[in-house]
């Protein structure tokens, strides 16, 4: 198995002035206090064959791929400019046939499906990126992922990310905690800034320096290379090989919903910059600027931020 270049170790708690503010009390884990007992059964029923779907469908991207080089696929743009692959589109149509096979409830929403605003009503949702980093696809860099979620009243209640070249499986159901090929993980302990793994935009990572110097500290970053999948992105803080992300504005509920849930599970929240969880199923998908992190790091993460300006 390949396994990501990020560092595992996990870091012990460490206190600069920003971890001295007054913490925002988050619940131990969102799941408990949101999600009802029908959404929790459901999602561990569906869980075994959401998860062997997932991997079938890895199988038709994957003679597709070729690491280090560019792709086999057949490539054309979407409106807009962002390129899209006959593996995203194969993927897509798979999930999208096997997953309403499995619940057919739940109404869709995926990047290389026309939006139906039938799902703004509906009481679950399948939430999918078929290949999420299709640039790195594209070229041959081993991060991209297949990101599956299923929403129940606009929560993610089971969330599935998948490397197929990294051979990383993280999944999670709503108060069933969260894996990475089946080995419960949890998100880092860190509570201050000094000493972090962060991975985002350098801008965004500049703010958060000028900010964090405003309220007296200088705290050193370690910073890890930008990871072109965000759902893995995601992922890759709920097992504690990073501590922070950053988010720029413009991500979709297709790239985060799956991994938030699994970063739930893990003890940590993707939230934006007032600190309110990432909400989905809108009428419009997108999201602004966003942090992921441990929740006893979100509080001094964004007062630095907010002292940015």
């Amino acid at each position: 198995m390949r396994h990501h270049p990020c560092d595992r170790r996990r870091m012990p708690p460490t206190t600069d002035t920003c971890s001295a503010l007054p913490q925002r009390q988050y619940p131990e884990r969102m799941a408990d206090t949101v999600y009802s007992a029908e959404a929790r059964a459901l999602a561990a029923s569906l869980l075994p064959r959401v998860s062997e779907t997932v991997r079938e469908a890895a199988g038709l991207a994957k003679p597709f791929f070729r690491e280090g080089g560019q792709t086999r696929a057949r490539v054309w743009s979407k409106a807009g400019g962002s390129p899209v692959t006959e593996a995203d589109v194969a993927v897509d149509t798979f999930l999208k046939v096997r997953l309403e096979e499995i619940e057919p409830r739940a109404a869709w929403l995926s990047e290389e499906t026309t939006d139906d605003p039938v799902r703004i009503d509906s009481e679950w949702v399948w939430i999918v990126d078929p290949i999420d980093g299709t640039r790195a696809f594209l070229s041959g860099h081993p991060d991209w992922s297949i990101a599956v979620a299923l929403l129940a009243r606009g929560e993610p209640v089971l969330g599935i990310v998948y490397g197929p070249t990294l051979g990383a499986f993280y999944e999670a159901t709503a108060g069933g905690g969260a894996s990475l090929n089946g080995t419960p993980i949890s998100a880092s302990a860190v509570t201050g800034l000094d000493g972090i793994r962060v991975t985002g935009p350098k801008p965004l990572q500049e703010r958060l320096l000028r900010g964090a110097a405003r309220l007296g500290s200088r705290p050193e970053l370690t910073r890890i290379e930008r990871i072109p999948s965000l759902a893995l992105r995601v992922a890759r803080i709920a097992e504690g090989a990073i501590d922070l992300g950053l988010i720029s504005g413009d991500s979709r509920d297709w790239d985060l919903a799956g991994a938030d849930l699994i970063l739930r599970e893990a003890g940590g929240m993707v939230c934006d910059l007032d600190g309110e969880p990432a909400r989905y199923n809108r009428p419009e998908p997108r999201h602004g600027e966003l942090i992921a992190a441990p929740k006893a790091l979100c509080e001094p993460t964004l007062a630095a931020l907010k002292a940015a300006g």
